[in-house]
């Protein structure tokens, strides 16, 4: 293991902002985790896992204690009769694990194309888009649990997934570095074809999944939200907040003033989306608040528009909560998870 001293964290990000790490290790091996907690543990440091950096912004202070970048990479493909376990390290790309297993004929994963970052994330933040997440598919994660120093391996029930959530973001945070998601597929499909985008370009007809995947990715593309260094739009953090989900009552209230709110059905209560409240607080596309602003192709997408801070961001996100709250009550939730600002 080797331990590097005020390493930039910015370039580690899809964002491109923030300090520095005071300390920083890239583990290649469960070896070198385990000598990293060790690591921080005896210097009384404090630590933050790193994967493809694709959700997190860093404080323009950097981090001042041992940041753990996870570089584990492999891929197991065990073939049952009907289905075929993926076993994919977390350190593994994880759009590239998407095509490969699309290439394979493996469905399950088709409409999550593009999404930036590593498989190690995934069950984190139960991953998901255009009617898709890993909690369909995820069989198991293999942890290395720091209250035990033990490896285990956590069941898809055990991971307490609901939207955007999971014990590794919520109830244990902190507790478990993922090493390794196994991925339960179904053999030649069929593609999953339930987001309105999809249903209206495929207008009936049952899609590839390779079909899928193109379309998913010129969608995102179309929003910006494929890693492309020539569009300044795709330097975000993905949607920087969830879509808040509220009661029948709740919605109920909220239609008696703004009839046409737009809502979605999920279990016993509704999703809205918080595209439509941030544009009907008054914020458009492209709009810009000192270096940082909202991107012209996707409303929900925060983007460092040149030399943005980490401050900048911060004060477009708290301006946009405020106006939304006031405006219709709702208190947005952001999606990132913030480095450094304790």
């Amino acid at each position: 293991m080797k331990i590097q001293n005020n390493i930039p964290l910015a370039p580690l990000t899809t964002l491109k902002i923030g300090g520095q790490a005071r300390y920083f290790v890239r583990a290649e091996n469960e070896s070198d985790i385990v000598e990293a907690l060790e690591y921080a543990s005896d210097k009384k440091l404090g630590l933050f896992v790193l994967g493809g950096g694709s959700n997190i912004l860093v404080s323009d202070e950097g981090y001042n204690g041992l940041v753990l970048q996870i570089a584990l990479t492999g891929v197991a493909y065990d073939p049952f009769d009907d289905s075929t376990l993926v076993t994919a390290m977390a350190g593994e790309d994880w759009d590239m694990l998407v095509k490969s297993c699309v290439n394979s004929g493996l469905a399950g994963l088709e409409c999550m194309s593009g999404i930036p970052g590593s498989v190690g994330g995934t069950p984190v933040q139960n991953v998901g888009a255009y009617g898709q997440e890993v909690a369909e598919t995820i069989e198991a994660v293999r942890c290395f649990d720091r209250l035990t120093g033990q490896v285990v391996e956590l069941s898809n029930l055990q991971c307490g997934f609901t939207y955007r959530t999971s014990i590794f973001n919520s109830s244990e945070r902190g507790r478990y570095i993922v090493v390794s998601v196994a991925y339960r597929l179904a053999q030649g499909g069929p593609a999953k074809v339930v987001y309105k985008d999809l249903v209206e370009r495929f207008d009936g007809t049952e899609p590839t999944l390779h079909e899928v995947r193109k379309a998913v990715l010129e969608i995102r593309r179309a929003k910006s939200m494929v890693i492309d260094a020539s569009d300044p739009n795709s330097q975000s953090a993905g949607s920087f907040f969830k879509n808040p989900v509220v009661s029948e009552s709740q919605l109920d209230d909220l239609r008696v003033r703004f009839p046409e709110i737009p809502s979605f059905v999920f279990g016993e209560r509704y999703k809205i989306p918080a595209a439509w409240l941030i544009e009907n607080a008054g914020f458009q596309k492209g709009y810009r608040l000192g270096n940082a602003g909202i991107s012209t192709n996707h409303t929900l997408a925060l983007i460092n528009a040149g030399g943005a801070s980490a401050r900048d961001v911060i004060a477009l996100k708290d301006l946009i909560r405020t106006k939304v709250l006031s405006e219709f009550g709702i208190a947005l939730e952001p999606e990132p998870v913030f480095v450094g600002f304790e």
